[in-house]
């Protein structure tokens, strides 16, 4: 039987299937069916900045940031009267996970600015969370706010919580920045022990008939693994620290792939939404037998053997292979 164990921010995993912040987690039961399904960790649904100061001056700083010119921005930020769920709710949710489960319980904040929420990273800690990821989205609308200045936000943000916990963190990204690989060194040497690539942003659509500006949740599909899996495989090895790919994981094959290119572990949840937790089973079960079929014996054999520094062809990760997918195309 081949050997799926892994490692992910020093936590030993028997396998690399992590599901990642859902509302699968807001219930002890469905996380229970989580790990009875084979997960080998779970990534607790996100306490919002937010949800825990609203009202601070800093926060406001940032929410009302290009309000004058976007007059329905405000529109977009929620009643919080009726969304927040309470930060003491989350801390209780968080310590009778870790009473029930067996497997690593990730917290998971989010957040832009430095301020008196992140204390709550400490308190996490003190709930007995095994790790905690850091889910930053900020969308900068201020037309005078430079992107070094952005950067320099998210890293100061997670200097100031390393500064404040014990626990592993890792920082969970979008792709939207220009120099990732030198933004990604920078978190990695603020006290990130790993990086999770990508966030996936919902992004809201038009009514046409009501003149509204709408939420919209779509599930994410396979094609959107190439994203992640792309960076990961450039970033191996040379940034020395850990890799979870989220987005666009649905089957054994799309985590054989993220374990090629370099991960440590494959975080899922569309997938588990919409086909039910006992995916997670199925997958494993396929990975097993894939593996089996190509004898490959273990996890650690296989992990980084198509990154770029690993491949025959390294520019294929790069501009070459744009020229080479518009040729095929032409030729076909």
């Amino acid at each position: 039987m081949p050997d799926l164990r892994t490692t992910y921010l020093g936590l030993p995993l028997q396998n690399p299937l992590v599901a990642s912040a859902s509302p699968l987690s807001r219930k002890l039961s469905t996380a229970r069916q989580l790990e009875d399904a084979g997960a080998a960790a779970i990534v607790m649904y996100s306490l919002f900045e937010e949800q825990i100061t609203y009202e601070s001056h800093q926060l406001d700083h940032y929410l009302n940031h290009g309000t004058d010119t976007y007059a329905e921005a405000l529109s977009y930020f929620p009643d919080l009267e009726h969304y927040n769920i309470g930060p003491d709710r989350y801390l209780e949710h968080l310590s009778r996970l870790k009473t029930a489960l067996s497997i690593p319980v990730i917290g998971s904040l989010n957040g832009v600015s430095s301020g008196g929420w992140i204390e709550y990273a400490r308190l996490i800690e003190q709930a007995g969370a095994d790790a905690l990821e850091l889910n930053i989205y900020y969308l900068p609308t201020d037309l005078s706010l430079s992107s070094s200045e952005v950067e320099d936000t998210y890293v100061r943000l997670v200097r100031d919580i390393r500064a404040m916990v014990q626990l592993p963190i890792a920082v969970k990204l979008s792709p939207y920045f220009t120099a990732l690989p030198q933004f990604a060194r920078r978190l990695v040497e603020a006290g990130a022990n790993g990086l999770v690539l990508f966030n996936r942003f919902y992004q809201p659509d038009l009514d046409l008939e009501n003149l509204q500006v709408v939420p919209n949740l779509e599930l994410s599909s396979s094609h959107e693994l190439r994203l992640p899996l792309r960076w990961i495989a450039l970033l191996y090895g040379r940034i020395q620290t850990d890799f979870a790919l989220t987005s666009g994981v649905h089957s054994a094959q799309d985590v054989l792939k993220a374990m090629m290119a370099g991960a440590n572990v494959a975080m899922m949840a569309s997938t588990l939404l919409a086909n039910g937790i006992e995916q997670l089973t199925r997958i494993r079960t396929d990975m097993q037998w894939w593996m089996d079929e190509h004898e490959y014996p273990s996890l650690d054999l296989m992990r980084g053997s198509m990154s770029q520094q690993a491949v025959a062809e390294p520019a294929a990760f790069e501009r070459a292979n744009y020229l080479r997918v518009l040729d095929s195309f032409i030729r076909a």
